[in-house]
Parts: C-alpha cells; structure tokens; sequence
C-alpha cells in the first residue's frame, strides 16, 4: 500500500493518531485538574512504566489537557547526574509566561519574576560563556526570598508564589518530568518536601513525572509520605482490545481493513506494547499489497520489524553497555528464558557467571545508572525494556 498514506508513528514520544488504552488516565486528570484549581485537595502524579509502553506520550496528553483549561505548563527531562536548579528555574518560567499576559497587576507579575530570578541565580550550573541563566527580565532579583541555597526551602518559596499568581486567576500550574528516576536522590527528597508544602496549602501546582518502574520505590526512599503524596500509575503494555484499536482505527481513516488472523499474529508479535505495535503496524503497511491486511502480510513485514529495532531499540541500549554489563545482561537473559524475562535474583546471575555477587556489583551499578536494568524487588533485577533478554538470547544463537 502506499507508504505515504501510512498512519503509524513508531518514534520516541510521538504520539500515534489512536491513543488507545489510555482513557481512564485522561479522564482522571482532567477530574485532578479541575479539583486542584477550586482549591480542593488533590495529590500529584506520577507514571511508572517499562520503555516502549508509551508514558512520554501519555506525559505529553496530560500537558495538553492542563493547556486546554488554560494552566501554565513547562516539561523538563531529567538527566543524570544534573542539577534540577535550572531545568526547574527555567521550567517555571515558561509556566508563568503562560498565565502572566492575562494578570491585571503588573507588579503583582514582576514580583513573582523577581523571586525566580533570585532562584535562577543560586544555581551553580554556567552556560559555555560562564554566565548563569536568568529570566529575560528587567526586574530585578528579589532578595531573601527562594535565595538562600537550601534547595528544599528555595523550592518551596518558588512554588507558593508561583501558584499563588496562577490562583489569582482560577487557574494552576503544572510541572511535566520525565526520566524522573534520573533526579539524584537529595534533589528527589526537596522536590517531594516542596510538593508536600504546596499540597497541605491547597496551592494550585501539581507535579507530574514519569519514569521506570523503580521511580516508585525511589520516591518512598527519599521521603517516607511520597507513598501518600501521589498517585502512582502503572503505565503497562495494552490489553488486546486497545491494541486492536490502534490498528484499526487508523487504519479505517485510510478505508484499510485488518483480519482477524493478522490482527492475533500482530499481538503475539508485540506482546501489546505501544511502541512495538506501531512498528510493527508501519512495516505491515507498507508489506500489504491491499486492504484487508493479512496475516501472509504481517509474516511478510515481521523481520523488517525485528530488525529496525534490534537497531535502533534494543541495539542502541546493547553497545552503551562495557563488555562487564553486557555479560551480566546476557546472563539475565539465558536465566529469564524459562520466566518471560521476569525479574532475575542476584544471586542467580552470579552463579550463572560463575562469580561472587560482591563482585558483579559494579556492572549491575552501571547497567542500573544507564537504564538499562532496575532493581525489580529486593536481590533481584530486571530489564527496563521489554522483549529485551529475547533479543539478547536471538542474537548469542
């Protein structure tokens, strides 16, 4: 078929025309949304999730729906080993760009840009030209205020005010983070104590982050209330409904029908995750002589598939690996053969390498910092990409 009518988007964050399984997440936030701006109680969010199960662009339709009622916005994608002073400062600039063009009091407006300054200037962090950022403003820094270098404390002061302006107008603020689990754990603790502050004043700014399935764990590790200060989201793959649908109903905007054997063939192949069904939806595509689609055409794309992601998913991750970590993972793959690559203990993986697991732990380290594994549960790891141990068990055969 034509491949310029092809309606799949495989890439990283974008959003596929069917958004499919994804209904109850949107409608709940819009719900938070509208709570937290009438001033009543609402906790902030975060998604937890493998790659490839689509939590940027669910991150992405929050933002969006937090834009439609007219809040002030910013996304910011952590890194690791970075400060979140500047992302933040930076962040929250653009969120009160949105908001301040309708406030009536001017000065009301430059007082909150003031207080921002004066967070942005504490940070320690320099563009190449050795100047520190700040807000292209002529007001001046604000002195005692988000300015003592105490993260904790800066953070707090930055985000009362900040609401304070967006309620001013009956409306919020929200912060979108991905990668969150990539935040060092100090920063992690100050921006959960922030979060805390802001939600026992009932202010109108909500956090939304996003990240692997240990951010969860990691958030509790750094204070013992973020097990009640949000509202976790296990972002998982599709249940063979949804998946259904995000074939299908792109495809019927291009007058283009699945059967039903191809659309099983398809579900067995992508196990439901997001960003392997829109993968192995374009090569089929573009493989089909013609509409209804097949399964011989799902068959006929399958390797096409198969080999644009041991490229660009599972090959790209695989040669970021030292040869130590990818022996350990190789090992995680053969031991998870038998369990769907589920989590793997510890213990296993040095028994498998014939080494003492005191001795591993530096791999595991650095296949944990790069994101290429998580500590599932005590003593054991886990894949942070799915299909991923089978990839490694095709390519060793």
């Amino acid at each position: 078929m034509d491949p310029v009518r092809n309606p799949y988007a495989p890439g990283a964050g974008q959003r596929p025309p069917e958004l499919a399984g994804r209904d109850r997440e949107l409608s709940q936030f819009g719900v938070t949304l509208e709570r937290t701006a009438s001033g009543r109680p609402e906790r902030s969010m975060v998604l937890s999730g493998l790659r490839g199960v689509g939590k940027t662009v669910l991150l992405n339709a929050l933002r969006g729906l937090a834009v439609q009622r007219a809040w002030g916005t910013a996304k910011i994608e952590a890194r690791p080993d970075q400060s979140m002073r500047l992302p933040i400062a930076q962040a929250v600039h653009a969120a009160v760009r949105e908001v301040a063009h309708r406030h009536r009091d001017p000065d009301r407006v430059d007082a909150v840009a003031g207080v921002l300054k004066s967070f942005a200037l504490r940070t320690e962090l320099k563009h190449r030209k050795g100047v520190r950022w700040q807000p292209p403003t002529d007001v001046p820094a604000t002195r005692g205020r988000a300015d003592s270098g105490d993260f904790e404390l800066d953070l707090t002061e930055l985000f009362t005010d900040v609401a304070d302006l967006a309620r001013d107008l009956g409306v919020g603020v929200s912060l979108f983070v991905d990668e969150m689990q990539d935040i060092g754990q100090h920063e992690l603790s100050a921006l959960c104590a922030a979060c805390h502050e802001i939600s026992q004043q009932g202010a109108p700014l909500i956090i939304v982050g996003a990240g692997l399935p240990h951010l969860p764990a990691s958030l509790s590790a750094s204070k013992s209330y973020a097990e009640r200060l949000f509202r976790y989201v296990v972002v998982d793959r599709l249940p063979r409904e949804a998946a259904d649908r995000a074939l299908m109903v792109p495809a019927s905007g291009e007058e283009v029908e699945y059967d039903g054997e191809a659309l099983d063939e398809l579900y067995r192949l992508t196990d439901g995750y997001p960003y392997f069904v829109q993968a192995y939806g374009k090569v089929t595509w573009d493989a089909a002589p013609g509409s209804p689609i097949r399964t011989e055409d799902v068959h006929q794309a399958a390797p096409d598939a198969e080999g644009e992601l041991a490229v660009g998913f599972f090959g790209s991750r695989y040669e970021r690996a030292t040869p130590a970590e990818r022996d350990y993972m190789r090992a995680m793959a053969d031991l998870g053969a038998e369990t769907r690559d589920g989590p793997v203990p510890t213990a296993d993986v040095a028994g498998e390498l014939g080494r003492k697991p005191q001795s591993l732990s530096p791999a595991r380290d650095g296949l944990i910092k790069k994101g290429l594994v998580f500590a599932a549960e005590r003593g054991a790891v886990a894949f942070t990409v799915p299909h991923f141990g089978k990839y490694l068990r095709a390519q060793r055969a």
